[in-house]
């Protein structure tokens, strides 16, 4: 398949690229500045992007978006986070909706973030959206791609977890203080953690290029656990102690409250159901298996 690929150069982009190119795909680049070959040059800024370069591809993958615990939720910030969502996600759509040969499918970036915080309650793809920033964010972001829909195209809202990764993310933040032996769980560590290891949102991903599949998919492994748990097992795996609790005043302080508290103090409940129904098959589907997996690399 000949796949266009936006945030190409993020955490999940990098090795997605890799893995696509290994498995025979042509992948071709969305980039800002002056293309190299196999890149397209695109300013979702201005509202620009070559319809014509997208004329061959087979297929649409949309990861970029500014990083949502990069900085503090300012006014500006929150635009930011907003914008780079909706008008990239809202360009891709407008132009494959425009082709005479459009691709047969767009995997849109979401997360799960989309349900809010929501304690102890069980969710799946069906399960009703929440409130708060994060939630309106994923609502805007996914209603962005309705062109894509309209015109008949196959479109997928990758509604992701928590990806881990000893190269990115909050694994690869949380590795140094658990290694000293410093580590431990966030406030009450009630709270739920979903999961997804980098090795399964990638395969996800390429899996649902070609599945039966489409609307909201929960990318989270189907075991998720409460903070207590993940830090328990992060140590247990790095064979440190977890014993020093983070009070919820610091990360406050450092990052906002509204901020700390999407990102560490409250979480979701996610159920991968629509992956499990289509017959994808997880690489690691408990916690220990993946870190066992990801930090012996």
């Amino acid at each position: 398949m000949k796949i266009v690929i936006s945030g190409a150069s993020g955490l999940i982009g990098t090795q997605l690229v890799a893995k696509l190119s290994q498995s025979g795909h042509e992948v071709i680049r969305l980039v800002r500045r002056s293309p190299k070959a196999g890149e397209i040059q695109w300013n979702p800024k201005s509202g620009t992007l070559d319809a014509a370069a997208l004329e061959s591809a087979d297929a649409v993958i949309h990861l970029s978006g500014a990083g949502i615990g990069d900085k503090r939720w300012t006014t500006g910030y929150r635009k930011e986070i907003l914008d780079s969502r909706t008008d990239t996600t809202a360009l891709l759509a407008r132009t494959i909706a425009s082709l005479s040969r459009k691709p047969s499918v767009f995997l849109s970036g979401s997360a799960i973030g989309i349900y809010g915080a929501r304690n102890d309650e069980q969710l799946t793809e069906v399960s009703t959206h929440g409130t708060g920033f994060l939630a309106e964010v994923c609502e805007q972001w996914e209603a962005a791609a309705k062109p894509a829909v309209d015109a008949g195209v196959r479109t997928v809202y990758l509604r992701t977890g928590i990806v881990l990764s000893p190269k990115g993310g909050a694994l690869k933040k949380l590795l140094p203080l658990f290694k000293l032996g410093v580590g431990g769980k966030f406030g009450n560590g009630k709270q739920w953690q979903s999961w997804i290891s980098i090795d399964d949102e990638i395969g996800a991903i390429e899996y649902l290029l070609t599945a039966n599949v489409s609307g909201a998919v929960n990318l989270t492994a189907p075991n998720p656990v409460t903070n207590a748990e993940f830090t328990k097992v992060l140590a247990s795996v790095l064979k440190r102690p977890a014993i020093v609790p983070v009070p919820t005043f610091a990360p406050k302080i450092l990052l906002g409250g509204e901020l700390a508290d999407a990102l560490l103090f409250t979480g979701q409940r996610v159920i991968p159901a629509a992956l499990n129904a289509s017959g994808y098959v997880f690489k690691h589907t408990t916690l220990e298996s993946a870190l066992r997996s990801l930090l012996s690399k």
